[in-house]
């Protein structure tokens, strides 16, 4: 007996399970075979292998589908549950456009629209600036593209970089040797890393140097050959620091530049290379740009009224 784990944090348990579980129930009466149990933001399901594939398609639809019209009815459950009758295609292309499937049953996937245009630019560009403000998902969706092309063979390696830039502290009088010390600047890149890839093979990718963590400094004199390059927090990098990075280009390499001109840590006295560099590379073939903004923001709620207040603040009155 094999066993599915699926991830429903993207939306309130209660908006899929229904009151008392009667939207599982419809489901459960759907899939005799299988053992379907309940824990707050997960369903766990048991069962032949077969039986668990048609399983996750047809309960991912059902998420799509709250997530898309904001409702989950008796009728839409046996509509989509039912979707050979009905005629409608269940293939994973057609119940979403999964950029990876991570660790327990997640589905890692554009979740705005400006995500998903942030997807279609990479598709059709080398070179993709995605700006917006915090929680807009700029890092976790450009780290999900890396990791679907090294996955799909496109690449055969993923490098992802960051200006250690101290964001109003000081960790220089910490402990330990470099690896230590810079490893605080790029956690969040492991973070995302982390929901996406299985431990020991993210352990094994990156001993291997398949998979390159590093600070922004380290890419200097280097011809990046055949990788998916990703620079994050990239308003915190001089022009002459981004020229740097840019031209690391190298053959059959896709690089992503993501940032938010919103929150620049330099010196009041330095130019951020991210916001410079909008002029004077906008409208070059090959390159885009996709502006994220407070629409996108996927996390807690309160930080898009935050971000909203400080922007007011800022302003004036």
């Amino acid at each position: 007996m094999s066993e599915k784990i699926i991830n429903i944090e993207t939306v309130h348990p209660l908006d899929i399970f229904g009151a008392n579980d009667q939207n599982l129930e419809l489901v459960r009466n759907f899939f005799p075979k299988l053992k379907i149990v309940s824990r707050d933001n997960y369903v766990k399901a048991y069962g032949e292998e077969a039986d668990l594939l048609d399983f996750e398609l047809k309960f991912t639809a059902l998420i799509l589908h709250f997530e898309k019209f904001g409702r989950l009815n008796k009728t839409d459950i046996g509509h989509l549950l039912d979707a050979h009758q009905n005629g409608i295609d269940m293939t994973p292309e057609a119940v979403a456009d999964v950029l990876v499937h991570g660790k327990n049953g997640m589905l890692v996937r554009a979740r705005t629209a400006n995500q998903q245009r942030l997807v279609d630019c990479s598709l059709k560009n080398d070179l993709v600036f995605a700006i917006g403000p915090a929680g807009t998902g700029k890092t976790y969706t450009a780290v999900a593209l890396a990791v679907r092309a090294l996955k799909n063979k496109e690449v055969q390696r993923i490098i992802l970089t960051r200006p250690a830039v101290e964001a109003g502290e000081n960790l220089g009088f910490l402990p330990g040797d470099l690896k230590e010390k810079l490893d605080p600047y790029l956690q969040p890149l492991y973070d995302a890393l982390g929901d996406m890839l299985p431990t020991q093979k993210l352990l094994q990718y990156i001993e291997d140097r398949v998979i390159e963590i590093a600070p922004l400094a380290f890419m200097r004199g280097r011809t990046l050959n055949n990788v998916f390059a990703i620079l994050d927090e990239a308003q915190n990098t001089t022009p002459a620091q981004l020229k740097m990075f840019l031209t690391r280009m190298g053959a059959l390499s896709k690089f992503i530049v993501t940032g938010d001109i919103t929150q620049v840590d330099l010196p009041k006295n330095q130019t951020s290379g991210l916001i410079h560099c909008q002029n004077i590379l906008n409208g070059i073939s090959g390159i885009d740009f996709v502006y994220l903004d407070n629409s996108d923001i996927i996390r807690h709620k309160l930080v898009s009224r935050v971000i909203d207040a400080y922007s007011k603040e800022r302003q004036g009155p």
